[in-house]
């Protein structure tokens, strides 16, 4: 004889929910875990061994460390959180703000300032045709341009 295995009755519907929600719970466990891990090492007002202490705490007995951690010091646990996001943010700002200070101006603001230079009479036709022949090829500026067509003997 044999005997035929049924998956619907060996494991049914109910149990695989079941062990869903345990595995969810498990990952959360661990996503908590490591959230409460990485407040131990933001947090400023903790000294060395302060952070030691609650470290060893929350490894050794993870449950008890966790849920300890929590109630004495889960109340600052989303300002710490923000606070580390704005000066991730701040510091992000302000490298765009320094690399952006370094581009290159663009062509078109380097005709305009050609072009404001001529109606002002501070350069000749043939030095803004110079000038703005440098700058449309991409090989200088209309501050060199303008230096270079001045500086050179006419």
């Amino acid at each position: 004889m044999s005997s035929h295995v049924y998956l619907a009755y060996d494991y049914p519907l109910l149990s695989m929910f079941w062990t869903m929600l345990w595995f969810f719970l498990w990952i959360m466990w661990f996503v908590l875990l490591f959230r409460i891990i990485g407040d131990i090492f933001r947090d400023d007002t903790l000294g060395g061994w302060g952070k030691t202490g609650w470290l060893v705490f929350v490894v050794v007995l993870p449950f008890l460390g966790v849920f300890v951690y929590l109630i004495a010091r889960g109340r600052d646990m989303g300002g710490r959180e923000i606070k580390h996001a704005q000066a991730q943010q701040t510091a992000f700002d302000s490298y765009i703000r320094e690399r952006a200070g370094e581009a290159r101006p663009s062509s078109i603001a380097e005709l305009d300032k050609l072009s404001q230079l001529r109606t002002r009479g501070d350069i000749t036709d043939e030095e803004f045709r110079r000038a703005k022949e440098l700058v449309l090829s991409g090989s200088g500026t209309a501050a060199s341009a303008t230096t270079a067509g001045v500086s050179s003997p006419h």
